[in-house]
């Protein structure tokens, strides 16, 4: 168990949401914290908290955003101990439309943690310490109906903070994934956009509060627990999925259906009400 008193943290996608919520208890608890989001928000947010809050404005998606705000938590805090990839994007339904759907969600959701590992671990090397930790999803760990993108790039994020918790381990970092089905959050209510997602995430489990995620979130990571899981349920639908892939397939197959005749009928009564 470790504290996280005195800790200098950077929390990207920290304007709102969970990002918000991290930094906040973050400081709660001790920590000093960057708050990085590409909205201009980020600087209300951080104002809102006390003088252990820093707000940074720019794109984390990018190689030189990541240079410039890693530069800055340097300035302001001496330092970077840990590393909230959190910043995230629900990107296109269905298969997407082009490839810049793609290249889009791929950047936010994945290449943002790869390019700040990057940067990062060789200086947690050379100190003996660090910490990463990616906000990824259930998705990440099942699927998300109604979004390739946003399932596959999850995934990803899940892998990529895998392989960065066994390789450099001996080195003394560490890193933990954030895996929490519905929360109530502008991105749970942005895949509306898609009607069968948000039903998918919503009729899976309690929609929990962003504050209630940080509090699990911090308490696993001062804990040093790789997989974080706010919504313990998600280990037995993980446990299931592995235990017999075929058989849950279908069984997701068959909900998928369920959630798109629920949603045809409801853009119909919709219609019909409209007339």
């Amino acid at each position: 168990m470790s504290s996280l008193a005195n800790t200098k943290a950077i929390v990207t996608g920290a304007a709102g949401g969970i990002g918000a919520a991290l930094a906040t208890e973050l400081i709660v608890r001790g920590a000093t914290v960057v708050l990085a989001d590409l909205s201009a928000t980020v600087t209300d947010t951080a104002a809102g908290l006390h003088s252990g809050a820093h707000a940074w404005v720019g794109d984390v998606s990018s190689v030189d955003g990541i240079d410039d705000l890693i530069a800055f938590a340097d300035d302001r805090l001496g330092g970077v101990d840990m590393y909230f990839a959190n910043a995230g994007i629900i990107g296109p339904a269905g298969l997407g439309d082009s490839d810049g759907d793609w290249d889009a969600i791929i950047d936010v959701n994945l290449r943002a943690h790869i390019r700040a590992a990057q940067a990062l671990i060789p200086r947690w090397q050379e100190a003996g310490s660090g910490y990463f930790v990616a906000t990824a999803s259930a998705a990440g760990l099942l699927t998300q109906i109604g979004s390739a993108a946003y399932s596959v790039t999850k995934h990803a994020s899940v892998g990529f903070a895998e392989w960065l918790s066994l390789t450099y381990r001996d080195d003394g970092i560490r890193a933990s994934v954030i895996a929490p089905m519905g929360v109530d959050t502008n991105l749970l209510r942005d895949s509306g956009a898609d009607g069968p997602a948000q039903s998918a995430v919503t009729e899976a489990g309690e929609v929990h509060t962003p504050a209630a995620v940080a509090n699990v979130a911090l308490d696993a990571v001062e804990a040093e627990q790789f997989l974080i899981l706010p919504h313990p349920e998600v280990l037995d639908m993980y446990r299931m999925k592995g235990s017999d892939y075929d058989r849950w397939l279908k069984g997701m197959s068959r909900y998928q259906h369920r959630l798109n005749e629920a949603n045809r009928l409801n853009e119909e009564t919709t219609h019909a009400g409209n007339k």
